[in-house]
């Protein structure tokens, strides 16, 4: 990990993203555009919910936290996550959530 004492919050931030494991790709097509994003919907048979961790640093670096089936695990796991970031420091919480090799 890089040098840095400080707050987590200082190096890192949160997010949750969606992912469809399902094979084909499902675009909302229509003639004025080429693509859109479609409207966001509860999750399909195929989706996942991912927590993941990301470096103000390195935007690259993306630790995955965990990945949930539903909707409420997500959420909930996140605000576990948030609040340990806003309390621990950043070593405490590369310890905790960031394998030794990244």
């Amino acid at each position: 990990m890089a040098n840095g004492i400080g707050a987590a919050s200082d190096y890192y931030r949160l997010r949750l993203m969606r992912v469809d494991d399902a094979d084909a790709p499902e675009f909302d097509w229509r003639e004025d555009i080429l693509w859109r994003t479609p409207a966001a919907t509860p999750i399909a048979e195929h989706e996942l919910c991912r927590v993941e961790a990301v470096s103000l640093d390195d935007k690259d670096k993306v630790v995955i936290i965990g990945t949930f089936e539903s909707n409420d695990d997500a959420y909930e796991a996140l605000a576990s996550a948030e609040e340990e970031l806003a309390e621990l420091t950043r070593s405490e919480f590369e310890d905790r959530y960031f394998p030794a090799d990244v």
